[in-house]
């Protein structure tokens, strides 16, 4: 892919750019995060990405965070609509003994978090990030080739033109080095359906 392509929602403290490779220096107190369950909203977090308009793509990059080290430090691919309509898939730490693979879903100002807890010595994940119209998938991997579902999900406002790529973060008094790697754009890797026909028997075709 051609990063000259993407550009910043919001710039980090810094970050360092080349042909296949983003570095990342998180600030402090930065977050994606509206409403649900906390009651807060943080829309601070920066994000870097690039504008489609095809309905049917997987957006594939490598992750590497071995300095995260704080609670909630986190990195991943994202697509940020504006600050009421966005998602997110990434690794959250928690502690030393673990973490959480996760992702977050937000339509219409109101969050929600999936999440499983993962061992705090993984400090690498792929992901992918695939679109079928306004439905999109969220997968992960530990090696780039066998990648598992971590979401379905529905984008109210997801049906034209789209922004993806990627974020890092550090929502408490921390910063660390995130880097992103192998970056991919590729057909749809996310098989139409091709079972139970939908009510209005309307089937999406890549």
């Amino acid at each position: 892919m051609d990063l000259q392509n993407f550009k910043w929602t919001r710039s980090p403290e810094s970050y360092n750019l080349s042909e296949n490779k983003l570095e990342v220096i998180t600030k402090p107190h930065t977050d994606l995060w509206q409403n649900t369950y906390y009651h807060f909203q943080n829309d601070n977090a920066p994000v870097f990405q690039m504008e489609t308009v095809e309905k049917y793509f997987s957006f594939v990059v490598k992750t590497e965070f071995a300095e995260s080290h704080h609670r909630f430090d986190q990195c991943g691919i994202v697509m940020y609509l504006d600050s009421e309509n966005w998602l997110k898939g990434s690794i959250e730490y928690e502690n030393e003994t673990y973490q959480h693979l996760g992702s977050v879903v937000t339509n219409h100002g109101f969050s929600d978090w999936a999440t499983t807890e993962i061992d705090a010595s993984i400090k690498s994940m792929w992901y992918r990030l695939s679109r079928r119209g306004d439905d999109y998938c969220i997968e992960s991997s530990t090696d780039g080739k066998k990648f598992q579902q971590m979401r379905i999900c529905h984008m109210l406002n997801g049906d034209g033109k789209v922004r993806f790529g990627v974020y890092a973060c550090s929502p408490e008094a921390s910063s660390f080095r995130a880097v992103f790697t192998d970056f991919q754009l590729l057909e749809c890797q996310w098989p139409a359906h091709d079972g139970q026909l939908p009510d209005e028997q309307t089937i999406f075709s890549a």
